[in-house]
């Protein structure tokens, strides 16, 4: 299918990365993955009011990109981020009225909601430290991968803050349960990476030297599965937290039967009669 097609069946909403470079962190594609660095590793990669910004657009700008099908977020330097930056955004914030921090807590919480609304798969490879906002991009993906020594920490209230910072006290409990998020939540304490695994909040551990390598190769494997299934699933994942049982069921319905509607359902069934390995094509 030519990109003149995709564009004419997704109403003028089809746009490419091809080519773009944002300001503030890195990115590259490789194949079908995008690769986001969070890169000021002499600070342990803060975040700043610009990078906070430039993030979101781009996770929203995803939403209609179909060249990329899975993303990895990585740290450069052996960390992944240490949150927000003390002298660029919370020194500010001391001075910012009512109004202004509003503004600010809102747009934080938009990079989640971008995050989660956008269709790809997003991997967070986490190294070493993975604090304060760091810990929230690391949550708010669908898949992490750490190393033995990742420190993850929601260390809100250890800077006098509520833990209820861009959606943590409704998306952690569903990783790691109840109790477990009230602790990290009330104690700003760090979740070690052994510890994580068994919580359940990483997927899988890798040795440091090994980790965005294994990052990318999971989510290359997961870029060559039928990308709108992948995407309805992510957006079924998201959508029942608030469902009861009886409309999940029919959502989940109502989706399956959209899923059979694609070609590549009709690929896979054809593949599978002519004992063959089905080639996704995302329509």
């Amino acid at each position: 299918m030519t990109a003149s097609k995709n564009t004419h069946l997704q109403g003028g909403n089809l746009q490419s990365l091809v080519g773009w470079q944002p300001e503030h962190f890195g990115w590259r594609v490789e194949g079908s993955v995008g690769l986001i660095t969070l890169n000021r590793p002499e600070r342990k990669n803060p975040l700043t009011f610009e990078s906070y910004a430039e993030l979101r657009d781009l996770f929203r700008r995803l939403e209609y990109v179909d060249e990329v099908r899975a993303i990895v977020v990585q740290g450069a330097g052996g960390n992944f981020c240490s949150g927000g930056d003390v002298h660029e955004i919370i020194g500010p914030l001391t001075q910012m009225s009512m109004p202004d921090l509003l503004a600010f807590t809102r747009m934080t919480g938009d990079l989640v909601k971008a995050m989660r609304a956008c269709p790809q798969p997003v991997i967070s490879a986490i190294d070493g430290v993975c604090a304060g906002a760091g810990a929230i991009i690391a949550m708010a993906s669908d898949l992490r991968v750490g190393t033995a020594r990742s420190k993850t920490a929601f260390l809100f209230t250890r800077v006098g803050l509520a833990g209820c910072d861009m959606g943590a006290c409704a998306i952690l409990p569903r990783i790691v349960g109840q109790g477990r998020a009230s602790d990290l939540l009330y104690s700003g304490r760090s979740l070690g990476g052994e510890e994580g695994l068994n919580w359940g909040f990483f997927n899988r551990l890798h040795e440091p030297d090994a980790l965005l390598n294994e990052a990318m190769s999971w989510a290359a494997q997961i870029a060559t599965g039928p990308s709108f299934g992948h995407a309805m699933t992510k957006k079924m994942l998201h959508q029942e937290w608030s469902m009861g049982v009886d409309e999940a069921i029919e959502s989940e319905a109502q989706a399956q039967a959209i899923c059979m509607m694609t070609q590549d359902f009709h690929r896979a069934y054809k593949a599978f009669v002519a004992k063959e390995r089905p080639e996704f094509k995302g329509d």
